[in-house]
């Protein structure tokens, strides 16, 4: 058996047929994205307000060690049975799984800002909004992306579950594969998900770079104590006269 069958004949890579591996990928990618934008928009938040506060920080030390051990596929089979088949439980699990490395890289990386960049906006006079927004995320940011694109890895290579309850994406080819034992499918999508895993990260390492430029955390603090309307207004050194 060729086992590169499947993999190099055109007509698998035919545009706008259903089945083909374009359509596989583009299913894959949009259980991906929706993942991560969803995970994100739950971890970040939680994770600057926990490295903001200090408050709840068990959370975001035990939330790394529960998204390793978490058996997803286990988590999408319990949530089929109590929620049933479609995009919910699945998307569900994958978030779940998505959540631990943005949260505690959010968390890490305002923990470990140096805590007299902090001082020294307080001492301009700022509050405690403007000091995260301007001083403690663009410090962060590098972990905070460094989690993001953990968690790509992480979604794009256990994202192939889906096809465990009927849903398309890279999965497919594998689930089918095994059935139909046409293993030169099974080749291709384990090809498909490595390569597509590959990219996502080459594109989340330049994105990194382009959003982290360097010296972008110093910039932060020095465009605000350049700004006279941001300090704190002096303090006479003037004695009246008794």
């Amino acid at each position: 058996m060729d086992y590169f069958e499947f993999l190099l004949d055109p007509e698998n890579w035919e545009l706008g047929r259903n089945g083909t591996i374009p359509s596989l990928i583009v299913d894959h990618l949009f259980y991906t994205f929706l993942t991560l934008v969803i995970g994100a928009l739950i971890a970040i938040p939680v994770g600057l307000y926990i490295g903001h506060t200090g408050k709840f920080a068990f959370v975001a030390i035990n939330a790394g060690n529960a998204g390793r051990s978490l058996p997803t596929l286990g988590l999408i089979i319990l949530l089929v049975t109590l929620i049933g088949f479609g995009l919910v439980p699945v998307i569900t699990a994958l978030v779940i799984l998505a959540i631990p490395p943005i949260l505690t890289s959010t968390y890490a990386g305002l923990r470990a800002l140096d805590p007299a960049s902090v001082d020294a906006a307080k001492g301009m006079g700022m509050r405690p909004l403007q000091i995260m927004f301007r001083v403690e995320i663009p410090m962060a940011l590098p972990l905070i992306m460094s989690g993001l694109r953990s968690a790509t890895l992480q979604v794009v290579s256990t994202a192939t579950v889906c096809a465990y309850v009927g849903l398309g994406g890279l999965g497919r080819l594998l689930i089918d594969g095994i059935a139909l034992n046409q293993y030169d499918r099974v080749v291709a999508g384990a090809v498909v998900v490595a390569l597509l895993a590959i990219i996502l990260d080459l594109g989340a390492a330049a994105l990194q770079r382009l959003v982290v430029s360097p010296g972008v955390s110093g910039r932060a603090l020095t465009r605000t104590s350049n700004n006279p309307s941001r300090r704190a207004a002096p303090v006479s050194a003037d004695v009246p006269a008794s």
